[in-house]
């Protein structure tokens, strides 16, 4: 269930604004005036956010790339790359 609460709340419940979106991960919206302002989140949150967009627009790429090109590769060829490359960022 979505935590609203007024603006004014982080200047005066701020420890238990915090506390809540450390220890359920989810974002409390802040609204100021009756309308939507804000949103806080833990880092932790907001980090896997950004992680699953990043993946997310990773998947999206490929898919146009699968649109544009004939090339496919096999599970093999990627094991391959990926061993080179981890191989190449060790021995740095």
């Amino acid at each position: 269930m979505k935590m609203i609460r007024p603006v004014s709340d982080l200047r005066n419940h701020f420890a238990d604004i915090s506390k809540t979106v450390h220890e359920t991960s989810q974002p409390v919206f802040l609204t100021k005036n009756g309308y939507g302002d804000m949103v806080v989140l833990s880092m932790e949150a907001y980090e896997n956010l950004q992680l699953e967009s990043e993946i997310y627009n990773k998947l999206q790429a490929a898919e146009r790339e699968e649109e544009l090109t004939s090339v496919r590769y096999t599970s093999e060829d990627i094991l391959t790359g990926v061993k080179a490359i981890l191989e190449e960022n060790h021995a740095v």
